[in-house]
């Protein structure tokens, strides 16, 4: 018996389910208390040309200057730091703690 659902599923070229969509409702009620994930409007941003660290800053309303303080830097020196093409990993360690993000979730 196929009973009513507001879920979806999506096969692939070979005819097996390959994607499922669900209600957003439903999606928060699953998965709103899981660790880890990466907002959407974190990913737009990237898409758009924003550096992790720049976009999770944003979303979560932060400033430079709080991020700087945080990391026990200068507004200029986390600015550089926020700009850099490839952060070392402490870097991005030490940023993520400050963001109170995990490491996981900045190094995408």
């Amino acid at each position: 018996m196929n009973a009513l659902t507001d879920i979806q599923t999506i096969k692939g070229a070979d005819g097996h389910p390959a994607f499922v969509v669900v209600p957003y409702d439903e999606y928060l009620r699953r998965f709103a208390h899981e660790e880890g994930l990466i907002p959407h409007e974190v990913v737009s941003a990237t898409v758009d040309g924003a550096s992790p660290m720049r976009a999770w800053r944003e979303y979560l309303g932060l400033t430079q200057a709080v991020v700087a303080v945080r990391l026990g830097v200068s507004q200029a020196a986390y600015a550089q730091t926020e700009a850099a093409a490839r952060p070392r990993k402490a870097t991005v360690a030490r940023v993520a703690q400050a963001l109170r993000i995990t490491v996981e979730q900045l190094d995408f």
